[in-house]
């Protein structure tokens, strides 16, 4: 069977918006590391939720979306707030020491993970051939995480704790996905971030903690703040458009690109690059986790066509 040409073309924005995205998101990760060398953490974390709230609701209000959401409903829209939280702190606290590309290479191991929560909570049949896949992945992170700690300390472990939260945000949208409009869940998601984080902010002002001690940004550290924010709506709607236009299993390779994308800028703009350790563990993490998709469109298949089939 031939694809028509109006799908084909949808496919195609689809991988294009995909792509959009993987060069996107790494602009919000050089506005948060250009950020860290004044700011507070805590500060560039609430900034990505305001600005993002902001930028998000004539998108909601435009499309005259309902933005109503259920008792039950707003519990998973704090929880995956908080998740997504926890996620960026930790990133951001990790790229203000070390190269971004080597904390994104780490944070790609969130795959495997939800591979393996996708099978604890859902019940998800996970085969022998996935669980290796994730097993060498995981291995791969480690030859990223060890010179990592070597030359910048415990926080190359950050990037682990954001693969762990990001996992649970992504199951967390999994559930509330059928329910509620991906615009709508990104608005309320900022919305649900800048309550709790903007409370915290105030708490914890003149507390002399450094990651959470507010200051007045001045100049240019505007810009960096608001580019947080900025970057994190438009690469989170590209992806969000691109899911609607193209089949995930076509989009899912594509999402390496960012590591790319993420090594051009970090050279770029911090003069980093990795080093052939690094590299190796970027290989290995892609690698396992292209093959883990691979596998996913092979036992999607085999369910399609034989669903008593074992994977």
């Amino acid at each position: 069977m031939t694809t028509s040409p109006a799908h084909s073309d949808r496919i195609l924005l689809g991988v294009g918006l995909m792509l959009a995205f993987c060069v996107l998101a790494p602009l919000l990760d050089v506005s948060a590391k250009l950020a860290t060398a004044t700011l507070p953490v805590g500060q560039i974390v609430v900034a990505r939720f305001v600005v993002q709230a902001v930028l998000m609701l004539p998108f909601v209000l435009l499309m005259r979306l309902d933005w109503r959401i259920s008792r039950r409903t707003t519990g998973f829209v704090f929880a995956r707030a908080v998740c997504l939280m926890l996620a960026t702190y930790c990133f951001v606290a990790a790229v203000a020491v070390m190269p971004i590309a080597d904390a994104l290479a780490i944070v790609f191991v969130e795959p495997f993970i939800l591979l393996i929560l996708g099978s604890l909570l859902f019940g998800d049949e996970v085969g022998p051939r996935r669980i290796a896949a994730s097993t060498i992945g995981f291995l791969g992170a480690l030859l990223v995480i060890q010179p990592s700690i070597s030359a910048f300390g415990w926080v190359a472990l950050f990037p682990l704790g954001t693969a762990f939260t990001f996992a649970a945000y992504m199951l967390i949208t999994r559930a509330m996905s059928r329910s509620m409009h991906p615009v709508t869940m990104q608005l309320h998601t900022a919305l649900a971030g800048s309550v709790i984080c903007l409370p915290l902010m105030a708490l914890f002002d003149g507390s002399g903690i450094k990651e959470l001690d507010a200051i007045m940004p001045v100049g240019i550290e505007w810009v960096w703040l608001f580019g947080v924010g900025f970057w994190a709506a438009c690469s989170h709607m590209c992806m969000t458009y691109a899911l609607k236009f193209a089949p995930s299993a076509t989009l899912a390779p594509l999402h390496y690109a960012e590591l790319i994308a993420a090594v051009t800028l970090g050279y770029l703009v911090f003069g980093d690059f990795p080093n052939p350790m690094t590299w190796a563990g970027i290989a290995i993490i892609t690698g396992s986790g292209l093959y883990i998709i691979y596998r996913e469109h092979v036992t999607a298949r085999a369910t399609v066509t034989a669903p008593k089939q074992k994977r």
